[in-house]
């Protein structure tokens, strides 16, 4: 990509797409668009279309998606499917007929079967069923990864599909229903340490920043306590669903977005397809090929929020799949490697939080 190139980023304010537009801007792109959902809805093709019509970009990363965590996934099934299904159709449709010289789809690991061989390789995908609980979300994302690799095989395009791992960072989702397992864990246990040392001042300016079901800081105290306890949120310890046993890996948002623009820069589909006839698993896996538990995890953040109360996990919850494990080694073989671990970014997420 040239530095003056025209390069759109399809949800530009979410986690990775943030996260994607700062590391382009790092490096001296300068003519990077985006648009807000009340700009432009991604679900509507005739607005679709009337962008791609306007500003003809020359690059795409589809960074945009509905996403959320098992609550969610499990609730929001119509949702999840057909939602993701109209953005994907409607940027990689306008990216063809706009003639996009390379476009970047963002999956994730969930695509893998529920019990596939651990590590995870690219190999591993539609050999077995899916998870349950998030399985309209994850065939969503295989449509999209293979509608890419369609219009490669087809038409000769330049499109390439990445599964990054759990990610975490800067503008990530706290919302306590929607928002996935590392940042609700770090909002929990925020509010369950206020609670506990009856910091209500702190516990108002967290609500007024993120309501949860319609309540504020402004809300009496029983309306918060109230709330905060549906959650798992209390003075004397915050619940959280499952086990803990479930092994998770997590990989730092910024790093994600080193490693797209990465492969926009250095990597095209013709180094992926390899030589066979049947051509497949062209995708290609982000991720730091550690793990941890989520009990770990729990002890991890509590030490960095300096919570002393106790955690306590509801085995009546889902654990969701129990271990996803990914194999980086297509990405490393290609040149590039992760270097945040979880501990340094726990720390950096907490103090991103607090500001």
């Amino acid at each position: 990509m040239n530095k003056d190139a025209k390069i759109y980023i399809a949800g530009h304010r979410g986690l990775v797409g943030s996260a994607i537009r700062q590391n382009l801007q790092n490096k001296g792109y300068t003519r990077l668009t985006g648009k807000t959902h009340s700009e432009l809805d991604l679900m509507d093709p005739v607005a679709v279309r009337r962008f791609f019509d306007e500003e003809r970009p020359e690059y795409v990363f589809l960074a945009a998606a509905y996403v959320g965590g098992i609550l969610a996934n499990n609730t929001y099934r119509a949702d999840f499917i057909y939602n993701n299904l109209q953005i994907q159709q409607n940027i990689i449709g306008e990216s063809f007929r706009h003639n996009v010289k390379k476009l970047l789809f963002l999956g994730s690991t969930c695509i893998y079967p529920r019990d596939a061989k651990q590590p995870i390789s690219e190999d591993e995908l539609l050999a077995a069923p899916l998870e349950y609980t998030n399985e309209p979300y994850a065939i969503a994302k295989i449509a999209g990864l293979k509608m890419c690799e369609s219009f490669n095989l087809q038409y000769g395009a330049n499109y390439i599909a990445v599964m990054p791992t759990n990610l975490y960072g800067p503008n990530d989702n706290f919302d306590l229903e929607r928002s996935h397992v590392l940042p609700a864990m770090v909002r929990k246990i925020h509010l369950a340490k206020c609670l506990l040392e009856d910091d209500w001042e702190a516990v108002k300016a967290d609500l007024d920043k993120r309501p949860v079901e319609g309540v504020t800081g402004s809300s009496s105290k029983e309306e918060i306590q109230g709330v905060l306890s549906e959650y798992g949120i209390t003075s004397r310890e915050v619940e959280l669903w499952g086990t803990g046993k479930p092994l998770r890996e997590f990989l730092w948002s910024e790093e994600m977005a080193d490693a797209c623009v990465f492969i926009m820069e250095h990597v095209d589909f013709v180094q992926l397809k390899g030589t066979n006839k049947e051509v497949r698993n062209c995708h290609i896996n982000i991720g730091t090929g550690k793990e941890i538990s989520i009990k770990e995890l729990a002890g991890l953040i509590a030490r960095t929020v300096n919570y002393g109360g106790n955690i306590r996990f509801n085995s009546d919850k889902p654990d969701g799949t129990m271990r996803k494990l990914t194999d980086p080694s297509k990405l490393h073989a290609l040149g590039w490697h992760h270097r945040i671990e979880i501990d340094e970014g726990v720390g950096r997420m907490y103090e991103w939080y607090l500001k």
